[in-house]
């Protein structure tokens, strides 16, 4: 690089934004600030070595970035940049090197803004300081992309589960009214080689389906007379989902409400069309209509075992196709739900529970529809012992069935809990006063074994059995902790020592594992932050829901966080959450699944990371100012 002697810079700065809108005063300051510089072609401009890096300004000619060790100019470069670009932004603004090498493809002309002058610019300037931060945030969109390229090699001819419903629409739709006979409409669907028959009104909007199962259950096998009205055999109402709706939308419903078909609807309510498994799920080479037909029809726990392969190969083709981390963490867990029901199912044929009143309940990140491809069993029963049973004897009978239940579990991939936070163990295996008793000892009695047990048992949900006693049993902790300020006091401080791993002078601090050297632990570190802060905001805030998303979004209904402060807690928490969910694909190292070296990281990644223990560490400091911790 040779330094020459330009023209006054603000003509070119009043060329391109955030420039050109930023106020006199500022912008004399930044131009008395540049430097220009001109650059051969194949020259090093910026490189990792540069400490920190300062920040250039391109007036003429091309820069390329290259990762690191990728600096042959034959070779496809990451991406280009033209006059009126500035680099390298994300690294000058974290004080760190870069991380990638930009490189002159011809003669350029850049301006140098020296490191240090960038910061005591940036205070001067809305605009340029808006520019910076919103360049920031637009890197989270820039890594999904990067991350949906690097899964998505293995299932480029699949279609994308983000493409709305009505790209799939037919040009006709087989309807019928509700007094066409049953054996006309079973023809009418012969006829057009459908497996279903919406039943419409006069103003098309859908009254039931008929499909292939009805015929059979309803029709042939009781013999029902073919001449009568369809309305009288039909299913009713119909599951039903708007057009504007996404293929994977239409897969979880058809995955939470246990059919094969949904009848598609426009904006007034008419029929638009049906989807089927089948529609939805053809281009999958894994699909959901194969994993439900073998948990469904799995008689022993060695059959439904073989499921757990085929939900991780599906999950991580949603991976592949962009699937954000909320949408997949809740595909994973309601997957995960329908195995744990069907290893419920085949042990209660083992064991005489009949008539008697209970729940299977689900703690920790299955409780807040949070699982990711490697998760533990966290799980326990309540149930209602009758004024006439004898209280022992009854949990005898609940702690033998759950134990053949959790080593169900185990044999479908679901470890057993290191902890002992199974439904086996006779202190997760209550009466519904004796949950009671316990949350309102951890409560009034916040001593550390309590806390930490508060922090897996207050995120619950049922998975089978009487949902009504664990909705009951919910209201009861909501009713204490309102009030309970010590307790709330104790959970926050608790909170806050799982600090976000950034550094005051380099971007990330590790925690000296000496199995994992030089890695960030994601789940301790990264997830727990935001998990831990909307659960004390929940209990604090009478707040039903046990996911961490749904506490932070019903804080901000309530007006107890801002919204645009819930978004970016939310998009930091789930960038965490891919990441995870990216490196147990492809870290299979016991102990290693939820740890990253953010220096493997692209440029990208790593700074949104960044962002994003930002957005855990603001919520902690609330947690602070909250309870003067």
């Amino acid at each position: 690089m040779t330094s020459d002697s330009r023209e006054d810079p603000r003509a070119f700065l009043r060329q391109h934004p955030p420039f050109k809108d930023m106020g006199a005063f500022a912008l004399e300051a930044l131009a008395a600030s540049l430097t220009p510089l001109t650059v051969a072609g194949g020259g090093f401009i910026v490189t990792p070595s540069d400490n920190p890096p300062d920040l250039f300004l391109i007036q003429s000619g091309k820069v390329q970035a290259r990762l690191v060790g990728d600096v042959n100019l034959t070779d496809k470069p990451l991406y280009v940049l033209e006059p009126g670009q500035s680099f390298p932004l994300a690294a000058v603004a974290a004080k760190r090197p870069a991380i990638n090498v930009y490189t002159a493809v011809e003669e350029v002309q850049v301006w140098r803004l020296a490191s240090a002058d960038f910061f005591k610019l940036l205070p001067g300037s809305c605009e340029f300081a808006r520019f910076v931060l919103d360049h920031v945030a637009g890197l989270l969109d820039e890594s999904r992309r990067q991350i949906q390229l690097q899964f998505g090699q293995s299932s480029a001819e699949q279609q994308s589960l983000n493409a709305q419903l009505s790209g799939f629409l037919r040009s006709t739709v087989v309807s019928v009214s509700p007094q066409t006979s049953i054996r006309e409409a079973m023809e009418t669907m012969v006829a057009a080689k459908v497996g279903s028959v919406v039943v419409a009104d006069a103003a098309q909007k859908p009254v039931g389906i008929f499909t292939q199962s009805d015929a059979m259950h309803r029709v042939v096998v009781p013999d029902y007379p073919t001449t009568a009205p369809i309305e009288e055999v039909m299913t009713t109402p119909p599951a039903t989902i708007s057009t504007h709706a996404t293929m994977y939308e239409a897969m979880l419903s058809m995955a939470t409400l246990g059919i094969r078909h949904l009848v598609i609807v426009d904006a007034e309510e008419r029929l638009s069309g049906v989807v089927s498994e089948r529609d939805l799920f053809a281009m999958q080479r894994v699909g959901l209509r194969n994993i439900r037909k073998v948990i469904e029809a799995a008689s022993d726990i060695d059959s439904l075992s073989q499921v757990a392969g085929d939900v991780r190969r599906l999950c991580l083709n949603m991976l592949s196709q962009g699937v954000s981390a909320e949408k997949l963490t809740q595909f994973i867990s309601g997957l995960n739900d329908q195995v744990t029901r069907r290893v419920i199912e085949i042990n209660l044929a083992q064991h005489d529970l009949f008539g008697l009143d209970w729940a299977w309940l689900a703690f920790g990140s299955e409780g807040r529809d949070e699982q990711t491809f490697s998760t533990d069993q966290d799980n326990g029963i309540i149930f209602v012992c009758p004024d006439f049973a004898d209280r022992d004897v009854l949990q005898l009978r609940f702690l033998d069935f759950a134990r053949d239940v959790n080593q169900g579990l185990a044999r479908c991939g679901f470890p057993l809990c290191k902890g002992n936070i199974m439904a086996s163990n006779p202190l997760w295996c209550l009466t519904q006063d004796e949950w009671r008793e316990r949350f309102t000892q951890w409560i009034r009695l916040p001593e550390p074994e309590a806390l930490l047990n508060a922090t897996i048992f207050f995120d619950f949900r049922p998975l089978y059995g009487n949902e009504a006693l664990a909705k009951a049993l919910r209201k009861w902790p909501l009713q204490l902790t309102g009030s309970a300020k010590i307790f709330l006091r104790f959970m926050a401080e608790n909170a806050v020592k799982a600090a976000p791993p950034l550094g005051m002078i380099r971007d990330f601090v590790f925690d000296n594992n000496a199995e994992f050297p030089h890695t960030l632990d994601l789940k301790a570190f990264g997830a727990r932050p935001f998990v831990d802060a909307a659960r004390i905001i929940a209990l604090a805030n009478g707040i039903p829901h046990s996911s961490t998303t749904a506490r932070l979004r019903a804080a901000a209904e309530q007006m107890k966080l801002g919204g645009d402060d819930v978004n970016a807690a939310i998009e930091g928490f789930f960038f965490i959450q891919k990441l995870r969910l990216s490196n147990q694909h492809a870290d299979t190292r016991p102990g290693g699944e939820n740890r990253v070296d953010p220096d493997k990281l692209n440029e990208l990644d790593r700074q949104v990371l960044k962002e994003a223990f930002k957005q855990a560490k603001r919520l902690q400091s609330r947690l602070q100012l909250e309870y003067r911790l």
